[in-house]
């Protein structure tokens, strides 16, 4: 069964939550992984430091290269990018999992976060790429995961919270041309979003009530999905936009109660899906 053993895995965003979920899985394998986030000391509401990361990392089998990395200064990316290379001798995956979230509508919206998600979603995972790529493309099987949803043109899901949506979008949309774009240099960019909504310290830091935590799974089901796909050929799996239960379902699994944080609670459907 093919593995990570050995690949090389830049993770944006990676000090907590699905992004550190998808390290450690990597890890298991016997990957290198650099952890690329600003959190350094702990943050008096959200747990996870690239430090602490790290040390799980080694701790679950992996090698591990913790660098404070803020993803919209992209002097800081280039140079996290080639210390990843210098320190593990190349790059086979990035991984755009690094977000910002505000669900709010056009009058509620202020442009400081605003200016926060569109410099971390969009423009962050195509710095990211953009400085990636040439490492990538000297890859034996490389990819680009980015952690952003298929591209429903609902009205919905605009009309709702239209900055977070057209922020997040943007990321599906390199997806889209870059897939294309690198697809004869055998670079695989794929999307993978959550059918339900995922539990995660960033979650609990939204409005009180707005999501049941018993009616989410755990970050486990998304790193299993995307060890599923950076495991695939990247020449033939490109221009995706994955859902993780599905990618699993193809990979055999039928048990996701395991997933979820409460299996006896109906699951939320997850933003940008029709449930």
């Amino acid at each position: 069964m093919a593995n990570l053993k050995g690949k090389t895995l830049f993770i944006t965003g990676g000090s907590r939550g699905i992004g550190k979920a998808i390290a450690l899985r990597a890890a298991a394998d016997g990957a290198n992984v650099a952890i690329a986030a600003k959190t350094v000391v702990p943050h008096p509401k959200l747990p996870g430091t690239i430090h602490a990361t790290a040390e799980e990392i080694e701790a679950a089998g992996g090698k591990a290269l913790a660098v404070q990395t803020d993803i919209r200064d992209e002097a800081q990316v280039e140079a996290a990018i080639a210390q990843t290379v210098e320190r593990f001798g190349g790059l086979d995956i990035l991984v755009n999992n690094a977000s910002a979230i505000f669900l709010a509508g056009t009058l509620e919206v202020p442009m400081k976060r605003f200016d926060l998600m569109w410099s971390v979603n969009a423009r962050g995972s195509f710095v990211c790429s953009k400085h990636a790529l040439p490492h990538l493309m000297k890859a034996d099987n490389p990819h680009i995961l980015t952690l952003s949803p298929p591209l429903n043109m609902s009205p919905r899901w605009f009309a709702q919270f239209g900055a977070y949506t057209m922020a997040k979008y943007g990321m599906s949309c390199w997806v889209l041309g870059m897939s294309e774009e690198f697809r004869h240099q055998g670079v695989a960019v794929n999307a993978l979003w959550p059918q339900t909504v995922i539990l995660t310290a960033a979650l609990k830091m939204l409005p009180p009530g707005l999501i049941d935590e018993n009616s989410t799974r755990k970050p486990e089901i998304l790193a299993d999905a995307a060890h599923a796909i950076l495991c695939r050929d990247a020449k033939s799996c490109t221009g995706n936009f994955f859902i993780d239960d599905q990618v699993l379902a193809e990979e055999g699994v039928t048990d996701f109660d395991k997933y979820a944080v409460d299996p006896s609670a109906e699951l939320s459907v997850d933003l940008f899906l029709e449930g």
